[in-house]
């Protein structure tokens, strides 16, 4: 069955649900979180996403992402993701949001109000190979330049995410959560 998204307005209340399918299909706003996990050495844990996925298949990104189910609240969604994906929790912190509409591979429209949640994790994820093929630990100003020389390796909402935040912004995300 496919999932249902919460639309919702650029001030990011909700206005109704739609299937995921239509909902990117169309370019629909809706609600979303970006996950980056970050250790206590303060590199970031990055996620390649499965060869499976419907869209940006083996990219890279931040740790996790996903959208909120009907009813759900955006932070126990992140909870919920963050397990199924990399096999962990760990506390969140929300640190930002934004708005952005992309296209993706498959003729679809991301069009996401994008929570972004920080947190601290040192041990080592167990992916969930449906949904992530591999991961690493990075160096936020490496991976800055990195995305730079070789934007086609990272998906578009996380390359929007690092272009447009200062990388001393984001590795002082990672010193927002408790260690």
């Amino acid at each position: 069955m496919d999932e249902m998204l919460i639309l919702v307005d650029a001030e990011d209340n909700s206005v109704g649900s739609q299937t995921k399918t239509l909902v990117h299909q169309q370019g629909l706003l809706h609600r979303a979180f970006s996950i980056f996990i970050f250790n206590s050495q303060g590199r970031l844990l990055l996620q390649q996403r499965a060869y499976g996925k419907y869209h940006s298949a083996g990219l890279w990104t931040n740790t996790c992402c996903g959208h909120p189910r009907w009813g759900e609240a955006t932070q126990a969604a992140a909870q919920r993701r963050l397990q199924e994906e990399m096999g962990f929790c760990t506390e969140l912190l929300q640190v930002s949001s934004f708005t952005y509409r992309a296209e993706v591979p498959g003729d679809l429209i991301e069009h996401e109000f994008d929570h972004i949640y920080v947190g601290l994790f040192d041990g080592e994820p167990q992916e969930d190979p449906e949904e992530a093929h591999s991961w690493l630990w990075v160096d936020i100003r490496q991976l800055a330049q990195e995305i730079k020389n070789d934007p086609d390796k990272f998906t578009v909402w996380f390359r929007t995410i690092m272009n447009n935040i200062d990388a001393a912004e984001i590795e002082r995300w990672g010193k927002l959560v408790p260690h």
